[in-house]
């Protein structure tokens, strides 16, 4: 791939990256709640999740799903059913210090299951992916080259804005997660998981 061509990559990628969507929304929460070490392993969760989507889209999952759709339908319902019982689940979380010790059924397996859920829980990134990646492909080169640079290139840019959130959350709960602030703050994101699961329900390829 050309220099120019991956920065032209690149580019995208940050502009994708830095809006914030279900992963980081995750990996924020956790960071607030429990510290940037188990967050640090939901965002391991998140992670895998993308590569597994990533180079399924490169496999060719994303054309199977597209001819069949009852197939894809599933998978977007199980996906937003998931996002919606996380919204609960966040609604209804108790508040406790920053900081606090991870509670029973807290486990570090846990964080890194749910933050690959969460990750895997939106089948429509295939699709994206799909359409996305061949934008950039040189004809005259070896495709599998290129497209594991772009994967490593997408996953180092998502892992970035990871942390970028996961600091901030540390800092947001520093400051303002106590009592009345937590409750907010915990229903808001709620909320807003319950929102992406709607979307997606609503989404068609």
């Amino acid at each position: 791939m050309a220099l120019q061509t991956w920065c032209l990559y690149l580019g995208a990628v940050v502009l994708i990256a830095c809006t914030p969507g279900p992963n980081v929304l995750y990996v924020t929460t956790r960071s607030i709640r429990f510290g940037l070490g188990p967050a640090s392993i939901g965002m391991t969760g998140c992670l895998v999740a993308l590569v597994l989507m990533l180079t399924g889209s490169v496999a060719g999952l994303s054309a199977l799903l597209l001819a069949l759709p009852t197939a894809f339908d599933v998978l977007k319902i199980a996906g937003a059913a998931y996002l919606v019982y996380l919204g609960i689940q966040l609604w209804r979380e108790p508040v406790e210090p920053a900081s606090a010790p991870l509670p029973t059924g807290t486990s570090k397996t846990a964080l890194f299951r749910d933050g690959f859920l969460v990750g895997i829980s939106n089948p429509k990134l295939l699709i994206f992916a799909a359409a996305f990646f061949p934008q950039f492909i040189e004809p005259s080169t070896a495709w599998m080259p290129q497209f594991a640079l772009m994967v490593a290139t997408f996953v180092g840019v998502e892992l970035f804005f990871y942390w970028i959130y996961a600091l901030s959350g540390r800092k947001l709960a520093d400051r303002l997660m106590h009592g009345l602030w937590r409750r907010r703050m915990n229903r808001a994101s709620g909320l807003v998981f319950i929102g992406f699961g709607a979307a997606l329900l609503r989404y068609k390829p």
